[in-house]
Protein backbone atom coordinates (compact mmCIF):
# COMPACT_ATOMS: atom_id res chain seq x y z
CA UNK A 1 0.00 0.00 0.00
CA UNK A 2 1.66 3.28 -1.13
CA UNK A 3 -0.51 5.56 1.06
CA UNK A 4 1.48 6.82 4.04
CA UNK A 5 -1.07 9.19 5.52
CA UNK A 6 -4.73 10.22 5.26
CA UNK A 7 -5.98 13.12 7.34
CA UNK A 8 -9.11 15.25 7.40
CA UNK A 9 -9.62 18.76 8.72
CA UNK A 10 -13.30 19.57 9.37
CA UNK A 11 -12.44 23.21 10.01
CA UNK A 12 -10.63 23.71 6.71
CA UNK A 13 -13.02 21.25 4.99
CA UNK A 14 -10.13 19.28 3.51
CA UNK A 15 -9.06 15.68 3.07
CA UNK A 16 -5.33 15.12 2.49
CA UNK A 17 -3.76 11.93 1.13
CA UNK A 18 0.00 11.36 1.03
CA UNK A 19 1.59 8.44 -0.80
CA UNK A 20 5.20 7.48 -1.54
CA UNK A 21 6.41 5.47 -4.53
CA UNK A 22 9.79 3.96 -5.47
CA UNK A 23 9.62 5.43 -8.99
CA UNK A 24 10.48 8.75 -10.63
CA UNK A 25 8.11 11.72 -10.61
CA UNK A 26 7.87 11.41 -14.40
CA UNK A 27 6.60 7.85 -14.23
CA UNK A 28 4.12 8.72 -11.47
CA UNK A 29 2.83 11.76 -13.37
CA UNK A 30 2.34 9.73 -16.54
CA UNK A 31 0.12 7.32 -14.61
CA UNK A 32 -2.33 10.21 -14.24
CA UNK A 33 -1.77 11.67 -17.71
CA UNK A 34 -2.38 8.45 -19.68
CA UNK A 35 -6.05 7.33 -19.53
CA UNK A 36 -5.03 3.72 -20.17
CA UNK A 37 -3.05 3.78 -16.92
CA UNK A 38 -5.42 5.99 -14.94
CA UNK A 39 -8.41 3.75 -15.47
CA UNK A 40 -6.49 0.82 -13.97
CA UNK A 41 -6.46 2.45 -10.54
CA UNK A 42 -8.88 5.40 -10.44
CA UNK A 43 -11.82 3.30 -9.31
CA UNK A 44 -11.94 0.93 -6.31
CA UNK A 45 -11.02 -2.68 -7.10
CA UNK A 46 -14.64 -3.76 -7.56
CA UNK A 47 -15.53 -0.59 -9.52
CA UNK A 48 -13.01 -0.22 -12.39
CA UNK A 49 -13.07 3.05 -14.31
CA UNK A 50 -13.40 3.68 -18.04
CA UNK A 51 -12.34 7.09 -19.37
CA UNK A 52 -14.14 8.35 -22.47
CA UNK A 53 -12.36 11.71 -22.35
CA UNK A 54 -9.13 12.81 -20.71
CA UNK A 55 -7.46 15.97 -22.01
CA UNK A 56 -5.01 17.03 -19.34
CA UNK A 57 -4.63 20.71 -20.19
CA UNK A 58 -5.96 23.93 -18.66
CA UNK A 59 -9.65 24.11 -19.52
CA UNK A 60 -9.63 20.44 -20.54
CA UNK A 61 -12.03 17.86 -19.19
CA UNK A 62 -12.18 14.22 -18.22
CA UNK A 63 -15.31 12.07 -18.36
CA UNK A 64 -15.42 8.58 -16.89
CA UNK A 65 -17.68 5.94 -15.47
CA UNK A 66 -17.05 3.19 -12.93
CA UNK A 67 -18.75 -0.19 -13.34
CA UNK A 68 -19.76 -2.24 -10.32
CA UNK A 69 -19.88 -6.05 -10.00
CA UNK A 70 -23.57 -6.11 -10.96
CA UNK A 71 -23.10 -3.83 -13.98
CA UNK A 72 -24.25 -0.68 -12.20
CA UNK A 73 -22.39 2.45 -13.32
CA UNK A 74 -21.38 5.59 -11.46
CA UNK A 75 -20.23 8.55 -13.57
CA UNK A 76 -17.91 11.44 -12.86
CA UNK A 77 -15.96 14.30 -14.45
CA UNK A 78 -12.97 16.62 -13.95
CA UNK A 79 -12.31 20.08 -15.27
CA UNK A 80 -8.61 21.01 -15.28
CA UNK A 81 -8.04 24.40 -13.65
CA UNK A 82 -4.21 24.30 -13.62
CA UNK A 83 -1.55 21.98 -15.03
CA UNK A 84 2.17 22.24 -14.27
CA UNK A 85 3.74 19.14 -15.86
CA UNK A 86 5.49 16.84 -13.39
CA UNK A 87 4.70 19.23 -10.50
CA UNK A 88 0.96 19.58 -9.94
CA UNK A 89 -2.48 19.81 -11.41
CA UNK A 90 -5.74 21.16 -10.03
CA UNK A 91 -9.24 20.04 -10.97
CA UNK A 92 -12.86 20.68 -10.26
CA UNK A 93 -14.29 17.23 -9.57
CA UNK A 94 -17.92 16.16 -9.59
CA UNK A 95 -20.54 13.55 -10.30
CA UNK A 96 -22.45 13.02 -13.54
CA UNK A 97 -25.85 11.55 -14.35
CA UNK A 98 -26.53 8.62 -16.66
CA UNK A 99 -26.33 10.92 -19.69
CA UNK A 100 -22.90 12.21 -18.63
CA UNK A 101 -24.19 15.65 -17.64
CA UNK A 102 -23.25 17.35 -14.36
CA UNK A 103 -25.29 15.93 -11.47
CA UNK A 104 -26.24 19.12 -9.61
CA UNK A 105 -27.74 17.13 -6.71
CA UNK A 106 -24.28 15.94 -5.65
CA UNK A 107 -21.37 18.03 -4.28
CA UNK A 108 -18.61 19.40 -6.50
CA UNK A 109 -15.09 19.47 -5.03
CA UNK A 110 -11.78 21.10 -5.82
CA UNK A 111 -8.73 18.83 -5.78
CA UNK A 112 -5.02 19.69 -5.98
CA UNK A 113 -2.53 16.93 -6.83
CA UNK A 114 1.13 17.61 -6.04
CA UNK A 115 4.15 15.56 -7.21
CA UNK A 116 7.68 15.83 -5.79
CA UNK A 117 10.93 13.88 -5.88
CA UNK A 118 12.19 12.13 -2.76
CA UNK A 119 15.33 10.24 -1.86
CA UNK A 120 13.50 6.98 -2.49
CA UNK A 121 11.55 8.02 -5.57
CA UNK A 122 8.53 10.32 -5.53
CA UNK A 123 5.74 11.58 -3.30
CA UNK A 124 2.15 12.27 -4.22
CA UNK A 125 -0.05 14.57 -2.13
CA UNK A 126 -3.68 15.27 -2.91
CA UNK A 127 -5.83 17.79 -1.08
CA UNK A 128 -9.60 17.71 -1.57
CA UNK A 129 -11.55 20.87 -0.72
CA UNK A 130 -15.23 20.35 0.11
CA UNK A 131 -17.85 23.10 -0.34
CA UNK A 132 -19.46 22.51 3.08
CA UNK A 133 -19.41 20.36 6.22
CA UNK A 134 -22.55 18.62 4.95
CA UNK A 135 -20.90 17.77 1.64
CA UNK A 136 -17.80 16.45 3.39
CA UNK A 137 -19.87 14.26 5.72
CA UNK A 138 -22.03 13.03 2.83
CA UNK A 139 -19.07 11.86 0.76
CA UNK A 140 -17.20 10.34 3.70
CA UNK A 141 -20.35 8.43 4.67
CA UNK A 142 -20.60 7.20 1.06
CA UNK A 143 -17.21 5.50 1.52
CA UNK A 144 -14.92 8.04 -0.12
CA UNK A 145 -11.93 7.27 2.11
CA UNK A 146 -12.28 3.51 1.72
CA UNK A 147 -12.68 3.95 -2.03
CA UNK A 148 -9.50 6.03 -2.26
CA UNK A 149 -7.54 3.43 -0.31
CA UNK A 150 -8.79 0.65 -2.58
CA UNK A 151 -8.14 2.65 -5.75
CA UNK A 152 -4.63 3.77 -4.87
CA UNK A 153 -3.72 0.30 -3.69
CA UNK A 154 -3.73 -0.71 -7.36
CA UNK A 155 -1.27 1.90 -8.62
CA UNK A 156 1.89 -0.10 -7.82
CA UNK A 157 1.07 -2.63 -10.54
CA UNK A 158 0.60 0.18 -13.07
CA UNK A 159 3.90 1.85 -12.19
CA UNK A 160 5.88 -1.36 -12.55
CA UNK A 161 4.18 -2.53 -15.76
CA UNK A 162 6.45 -0.59 -18.10
CA UNK A 163 6.22 -2.89 -21.09
CA UNK A 164 2.45 -2.52 -21.47
CA UNK A 165 2.64 1.25 -21.92
CA UNK A 166 6.11 1.69 -23.42
CA UNK A 167 6.71 4.25 -26.14
CA UNK A 168 7.86 1.39 -28.36
CA UNK A 169 4.42 -0.26 -28.29
CA UNK A 170 2.47 -0.37 -31.54
CA UNK A 171 -0.89 1.29 -32.07
CA UNK A 172 -3.61 -0.37 -30.00
CA UNK A 173 -7.41 -0.21 -30.15
CA UNK A 174 -9.42 -0.68 -26.94
CA UNK A 175 -13.13 -1.45 -27.04
CA UNK A 176 -14.65 0.81 -24.38
CA UNK A 177 -18.28 -0.16 -25.01
CA UNK A 178 -20.54 -1.23 -27.87
CA UNK A 179 -19.95 1.89 -29.96
CA UNK A 180 -16.71 3.48 -28.71
CA UNK A 181 -13.09 2.57 -29.44
CA UNK A 182 -9.98 4.33 -28.11
CA UNK A 183 -6.92 4.13 -30.36
CA UNK A 184 -3.64 4.95 -28.61
CA UNK A 185 -0.04 5.43 -29.67
CA UNK A 186 2.96 7.29 -28.22
CA UNK A 187 4.78 9.15 -30.99
CA UNK A 188 8.28 10.54 -30.52
CA UNK A 189 7.84 14.28 -30.85
CA UNK A 190 6.40 17.22 -28.93
CA UNK A 191 2.67 17.92 -28.71
CA UNK A 192 3.17 20.94 -30.98
CA UNK A 193 4.92 18.80 -33.60
CA UNK A 194 2.30 16.03 -33.50
CA UNK A 195 -0.49 18.60 -33.65
CA UNK A 196 1.06 20.22 -36.72
CA UNK A 197 1.33 16.80 -38.33
CA UNK A 198 -2.47 16.52 -38.10
CA UNK A 199 -3.28 19.98 -39.51
CA UNK A 200 -0.52 20.79 -42.02
CA UNK A 201 -1.72 19.47 -45.38
CA UNK A 202 1.76 19.15 -46.89
CA UNK A 203 2.95 17.12 -43.90
CA UNK A 204 -0.20 14.99 -43.71
CA UNK A 205 0.22 13.95 -47.34
CA UNK A 206 3.61 12.47 -46.45
CA UNK A 207 2.56 10.34 -43.47
CA UNK A 208 -1.20 9.76 -43.44
CA UNK A 209 -1.20 7.05 -46.09
CA UNK A 210 -2.02 3.78 -44.35
CA UNK A 211 -0.41 0.70 -45.94
CA UNK A 212 2.35 1.12 -48.49
CA UNK A 213 1.23 1.61 -52.06
CA UNK A 214 -1.09 4.57 -51.58
CA UNK A 215 -0.93 8.34 -52.07
CA UNK A 216 -3.12 11.19 -50.77
CA UNK A 217 -3.99 13.39 -53.77
CA UNK A 218 -6.65 15.39 -51.85
CA UNK A 219 -5.92 16.79 -48.38
CA UNK A 220 -8.16 19.74 -47.56
CA UNK A 221 -7.80 20.58 -43.86
CA UNK A 222 -9.64 23.13 -41.74
CA UNK A 223 -8.78 24.79 -38.44
CA UNK A 224 -12.06 26.70 -38.18
CA UNK A 225 -14.86 25.29 -36.03
CA UNK A 226 -17.75 24.61 -38.37
CA UNK A 227 -15.38 24.26 -41.33
CA UNK A 228 -15.23 21.19 -43.56
CA UNK A 229 -12.33 18.89 -44.40
CA UNK A 230 -11.89 16.32 -47.16
CA UNK A 231 -9.26 13.59 -47.55
CA UNK A 232 -8.89 11.21 -50.51
CA UNK A 233 -6.48 8.32 -51.07
CA UNK A 234 -5.59 6.52 -54.28
CA UNK A 235 -3.66 3.33 -54.91
CA UNK A 236 -0.42 3.80 -56.83
CA UNK A 237 -1.74 1.81 -59.79
CA UNK A 238 -4.84 4.00 -59.97
CA UNK A 239 -7.26 1.08 -59.54
CA UNK A 240 -8.70 2.15 -56.16
CA UNK A 241 -9.76 5.45 -54.64
CA UNK A 242 -11.73 6.41 -51.52
CA UNK A 243 -12.02 9.28 -49.09
CA UNK A 244 -13.60 10.81 -46.01
CA UNK A 245 -15.09 14.20 -45.26
CA UNK A 246 -16.54 15.88 -42.21
CA UNK A 247 -16.91 18.93 -40.00
CA UNK A 248 -14.60 20.33 -37.33
CA UNK A 249 -16.63 20.57 -34.11
CA UNK A 250 -13.95 21.56 -31.55
CA UNK A 251 -10.42 22.93 -31.93
CA UNK A 252 -8.15 23.59 -28.92
CA UNK A 253 -4.55 23.59 -30.17
CA UNK A 254 -2.37 21.71 -29.45
CA UNK A 255 -4.35 19.26 -27.30
CA UNK A 256 -7.84 18.50 -28.58
CA UNK A 257 -9.84 18.43 -31.80
CA UNK A 258 -13.24 16.87 -32.49
CA UNK A 259 -14.55 16.06 -35.95
CA UNK A 260 -17.30 14.17 -37.67
CA UNK A 261 -16.30 11.64 -40.33
CA UNK A 262 -18.19 10.06 -43.18
CA UNK A 263 -17.03 8.09 -46.19
CA UNK A 264 -17.51 10.12 -49.36
CA UNK A 265 -20.61 8.94 -51.21
CA UNK A 266 -22.07 7.05 -48.24
CA UNK A 267 -25.34 7.95 -46.54
CA UNK A 268 -26.22 7.55 -42.87
CA UNK A 269 -25.00 8.85 -39.49
CA UNK A 270 -21.43 10.11 -39.21
CA UNK A 271 -18.65 8.82 -36.96
CA UNK A 272 -17.36 11.17 -34.23
CA UNK A 273 -13.58 11.42 -33.70
CA UNK A 274 -12.07 13.02 -30.57
CA UNK A 275 -8.30 13.55 -30.90
CA UNK A 276 -6.37 14.26 -27.69
CA UNK A 277 -2.61 14.84 -27.38
CA UNK A 278 -0.85 14.52 -24.00
CA UNK A 279 2.91 14.97 -23.40
CA UNK A 280 4.38 11.89 -21.68
CA UNK A 281 7.77 10.28 -21.25
CA UNK A 282 9.06 9.28 -24.66
CA UNK A 283 6.99 11.75 -26.67
CA UNK A 284 3.33 12.54 -27.11
CA UNK A 285 0.43 10.20 -26.39
CA UNK A 286 -2.12 10.25 -29.20
CA UNK A 287 -5.57 9.17 -28.02
CA UNK A 288 -8.29 8.96 -30.63
CA UNK A 289 -11.75 8.21 -29.23
CA UNK A 290 -14.00 7.02 -32.05
CA UNK A 291 -17.76 6.86 -31.53
CA UNK A 292 -19.63 4.80 -34.13
CA UNK A 293 -23.39 5.01 -34.70
CA UNK A 294 -23.72 1.23 -34.26
CA UNK A 295 -21.79 -1.75 -32.93
CA UNK A 296 -22.05 -3.39 -36.35
CA UNK A 297 -20.28 -0.49 -38.07
CA UNK A 298 -17.62 -0.45 -35.33
CA UNK A 299 -16.86 -4.13 -35.85
CA UNK A 300 -16.85 -3.81 -39.63
CA UNK A 301 -14.37 -0.90 -39.59
CA UNK A 302 -12.05 -2.61 -37.10
CA UNK A 303 -12.19 -5.75 -39.24
CA UNK A 304 -10.65 -3.89 -42.19
CA UNK A 305 -7.25 -3.74 -40.46
CA UNK A 306 -7.64 -0.10 -39.51
CA UNK A 307 -5.28 -0.33 -36.55
CA UNK A 308 -2.48 -1.86 -38.62
CA UNK A 309 -2.84 0.89 -41.22
CA UNK A 310 -2.73 3.56 -38.52
CA UNK A 311 0.44 2.04 -37.08
CA UNK A 312 2.13 2.26 -40.48
CA UNK A 313 1.06 5.89 -40.75
CA UNK A 314 2.28 6.78 -37.25
CA UNK A 315 5.67 5.25 -38.00
CA UNK A 316 5.89 7.53 -41.04
CA UNK A 317 4.87 10.48 -38.87
CA UNK A 318 7.72 9.73 -36.44
CA UNK A 319 10.23 9.61 -39.27
CA UNK A 320 8.97 12.96 -40.59
CA UNK A 321 9.11 14.60 -37.15
CA UNK A 322 12.56 13.24 -36.29
CA UNK A 323 13.91 14.35 -39.68
CA UNK A 324 12.60 17.90 -39.28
Amino acid sequence: MPITNISSDPNALTLTVVADYPVSVERLWDAYADPRKLERFWGPEQWPATFTRHDMSVGGQSHYYMTGPDGTTSRGWFKFLAVEPYRKFEVEDGFADESGNVNATMPTMRMIFNFESTAGGSRFTSVTYFPSVEAMEQLVNMGMMEGMKSAMGQIDAVLTDLQLFAASMATEAQLLNDTQVRVSRIVRGSADQVWRAHFDASLMKRWCLGPDGWSMPVCEVTTTVGGRYRYEWESNDGSQRFGFEGELLEFAAPYRAVTTEQMIGMEGPAVRNELTLVPVQGGTLISLLITYPTKELRDMILGTGMTKGMETSYLRMERELLAA
